[in-house]
């Protein structure tokens, strides 16, 4: 279980509930065969649909050309994408492999830890589409496995700030679970997207923010009571990324609950901690 994570290292992730650790996945190995993939089932989904789509051959500066032009004739077609990507081998290994798990184990001191049922994924946020983006909440409200998990993000594209970076707010995680409500602000939203932080605009404002640039390979990760939220993409490309969920089985409020399903697998969040949810 040893790691090389250094000790100011650990010491920032405890008291800012986030860490950026660069090059932490081997680009050529775990995440080029990934954008590979993407590209081909980018392709494939095309061929279903007797779509022919003008791109150059494969490239991992590129690995989602055509993809635009795909959702151009029809937005289903990117759902279509956004499920099988998630099936991809090389996608797997990556979220669970054997550092990756090392390094959660380290950071939390247990010997036994859990990845979610649909706590994984890769997300393709598209440029100035609003209704998937995901705005500001902590992770353990929609995956609440145990209170001591975290979040494993990484980039499939170098982040620049017209992408819209994840937006973290440090030192969040040390105020505790948040009131939250349903509808209310996001009641124009789907499913898990309309739960929301109650006050979200007061309690936001309490905490500074940073929005880490990143690239391929490069690890971000942030405790389950860490605020965060995506940046909005005004670029002319997918923010395409990587995520994770590590959890503690051995975390006392995770046993209590049962270590829940996430929100989306049909968990109602509101009925595990009512206290924690307001009427609007």
């Amino acid at each position: 279980m040893a790691t090389c994570l250094s000790s100011a290292d650990r010491s920032f992730f405890e008291t800012q509930g986030y860490l950026v650790l660069r090059g932490f996945y081997d680009v050529p190995t775990e995440i080029e065969p990934i954008q590979r993939d993407i590209y081909d089932i980018i392709g494939l989904v095309a061929q279903r649909h007797s779509i022919t789509l003008k791109r150059s051959s494969y490239s991992p500066a590129t690995f989602d050309a055509g993809y635009n032009e795909l959702i151009g004739s029809n937005r289903a077609f990117g759902g279509e994408i956004y499920d099988l990507v998630k099936q991809i081998p090389a996608f797997l290994r990556l979220i669970c492999g054997q550092k990756s798990d090392d390094l959660f184990r380290d950071l939390r001191n247990t010997e036994q830890s859990g990845i979610g049922t649909e706590s994984y994924g890769i997300r393709i946020d598209i440029p100035n589409e609003d209704k998937f983006r995901s705005h500001w909440h902590q992770e353990f409200m929609f995956q609440p496995q145990s209170m001591d998990g975290i979040v494993f993000w990484t980039p499939l594209l170098s982040i620049i700030p017209e992408l819209g970076p994840v937006i973290v707010l440090p030192k969040s995680h040390t105020d505790g679970l948040c009131l939250y409500e349903k509808g209310g602000a996001y009641a124009d939203k789907t499913g898990a997207y309309q739960i929301g932080i109650n006050q979200e605009e007061k309690v936001v404002t309490k905490y500074d923010q940073v929005a880490p640039l990143t690239e391929p390979g490069d690890l971000l990760l942030m405790d389950f009571l860490t605020i965060h939220g995506s940046g909005v993409n005004c670029a002319f490309r997918s923010r395409w990324s990587v995520q994770s969920r590590f959890f503690n089985y051995r975390d006392p409020i995770g046993k209590k609950i049962g270590w829940k399903a996430s929100v989306t697998s049909g968990t109602n969040i509101e009925q595990v901690f009512p206290d924690n949810f307001i009427e609007v």
